[in-house]
């Protein structure tokens, strides 16, 4: 059963349950159940008895396989017993499967909308949340504020049988991947992947065409995927972010991001285009 997001006009939070999940954080750490066979959880009501220390606040986020799914915030240490641990947000995808960690990453997003919306932004006024859907209004100027989204393009460039691939400042290790960058004001999606490219690599790109898209909750993206194919100019780097970069083979690739990522999805694209 898909998870049902709690919105606007979907009072879902009154339907029976037959038990309920609670996605618990401590920063960028997921709480997580296991089980004496080594299995990995999300805690149910049951184990969340068992904490020591409780979320100061609980958010309701929806209902998944007809169980009820609360996001809360741990503000101290996290207590590790009771077979509770913490994971790492990024981590947690193959131990809890995919569609679990979808909701894991959006009700970390919501959390951190949560608290980072207490007072309205226009005028200052403590914030209250609406009951109909996941947004909050300031009762003083009745500004609506809902969970922010941060749209993002990400690229993968072709040069005949080679994809470009950039290892940037930020990242770990010697990781390389497609190049991505934050849309801004005022330009549509193809103009930020002309932009972005240009600024990081000096390079220009044509024939750009839509891949597939991706909720990325660090903490409140949405990285929209596209491939190009090479037009002209030369790579040179931007060095106030760019590591390093250059055109590779399929059979000749780097260190890439792995799943869930979708920048493995479109370097998974290339490999499979140049292997047939």
């Amino acid at each position: 059963m898909p998870f049902e997001k709690f919105s606007k006009g979907i009072d879902i939070i009154k339907k029976e349950s037959k038990d309920i999940l609670y996605f618990i954080f401590k920063k960028d750490n997921l709480l997580l159940y296991r089980n004496k066979e080594g299995g990995y959880f999300i805690p149910s009501a049951e184990n969340f008895k068992n904490l020591r220390e409780k979320p100061g606040k609980l958010v309701f986020i929806g209902r998944y396989d007809e169980q009820n799914c609360f996001a809360g915030e741990l503000i101290n240490r996290v207590n590790n017993k009771n077979n509770i641990i913490s994971c790492k947000l990024r981590k947690t995808y193959g131990l809890i499967g995919l569609e679990l960690f979808r909701i894991a990453g959006y009700a970390f997003q919501i959390i951190t909308w949560d608290k980072n919306s207490r007072y309205c932004g226009r005028c200052g006024g403590k914030t209250e949340e609406m009951e109909k859907e996941m947004a909050k209004i300031c009762p003083k100027c009745n500004l609506i504020s809902y969970p922010t989204i941060s749209p993002a393009a990400i690229v993968a460039v072709i040069k005949d049988d080679t994809i470009l691939l950039a290892r940037a400042k930020r990242f770990r290790g010697k990781l390389y991947s497609v190049l991505a960058g934050f849309v801004e004001a005022g330009e549509n999606i193809e103009e930020c992947i002309h932009r972005e490219i240009k600024e990081e690599v000096g390079i220009e790109v044509k024939n750009i065409k839509y891949f597939g898209s991706q909720p990325w909750p660090f903490p409140n993206s949405l990285m929209i995927a596209f491939t190009a194919e090479y037009y002209k100019g030369e790579i040179s780097l931007d060095e106030e972010e760019i590591v390093d970069a250059g055109w590779f083979k399929a059979t000749e690739l780097p260190n890439t991001p792995k799943k869930p990522s979708i920048a493995k999805d479109l370097i998974d694209w290339f490999i499979k285009k140049n292997s047939l």
